[in-house]
């Protein structure tokens, strides 16, 4: 028997990466894409995992499948944690990557580079249609470096300094940074939980 499941995003590469991990499961991986009518969904939690549940349990009730949901960002440590859960609005609206990126610069002159600590964090939430809640987590630790460096990816990963690497998370290949993201761990986590939850009657 096949299950569905939906990743509460339109985001065709987040939707691939679940795809990836779940391949060997016989589980079809939907995206709100594949539903009309999909609720807008204010994401006002103070938290990532607050902010992953309710898009996760929104969308639960609006399809009556187990959804699986994620909110991420950047927490850095001179700024108290700063911008997190704001991360993708940290310039204000509308969202933009060199603004954001310009302004954790800013707020970062004069820290040296021992003390420019800090960690992409992903939360996942999944919901079942009967209200059970799971949550994972992701983390990725590195510094804030001094000047953008790389073309992949996008956010601030152009300043995410990964000092085992010695590269920012653009400048890695994207297949190194599938498996080591905060995402790509939490994902992880995630499908043992969804295993769980699908085929052994959690």
């Amino acid at each position: 028997m096949k299950h569905s499941i939906v990743l509460a995003t339109r985001n065709t590469g987040k939707l691939k990466e679940l795809k990836d991990l779940l391949a060997e499961f016989p589980v079809e991986v939907l995206s709100l894409a594949d539903f009309s009518g999909s609720p807008e969904i204010e994401e006002d939690g103070a938290t990532f995992a607050e902010n992953a549940l309710i898009k996760a349990r929104a969308v639960a009730e609006h399809t009556g499948l187990v959804t699986v949901a994620d909110d991420s960002g950047l927490e850095v440590d001179a700024l108290s944690g700063a911008p997190g859960v704001l991360s993708a609005r940290f310039a204000g609206e509308p969202k933009d990557d060199r603004r954001n990126n310009d302004k954790l610069l800013a707020l970062l002159e004069g820290v040296d580079a021992e003390n420019r600590g800090a960690r992409f964090r992903c939360v996942i939430a999944i919901v079942t249609p009967g209200g059970k809640e799971y949550l994972s987590e992701g983390r990725c630790e590195g510094r804030i470096g001094f000047v953008p460096r790389g073309i992949h990816g996008f956010g601030y990963d152009p300043l995410f300094y990964l000092p085992e690497h010695g590269q920012t998370m653009a400048e890695i290949a994207p297949a190194l940074k599938n498996r080591i993201s905060h995402r790509a761990r939490a994902f992880q986590e995630a499908v043992s939980v969804l295993e769980s939850i699908l085929f052994q009657g959690e």
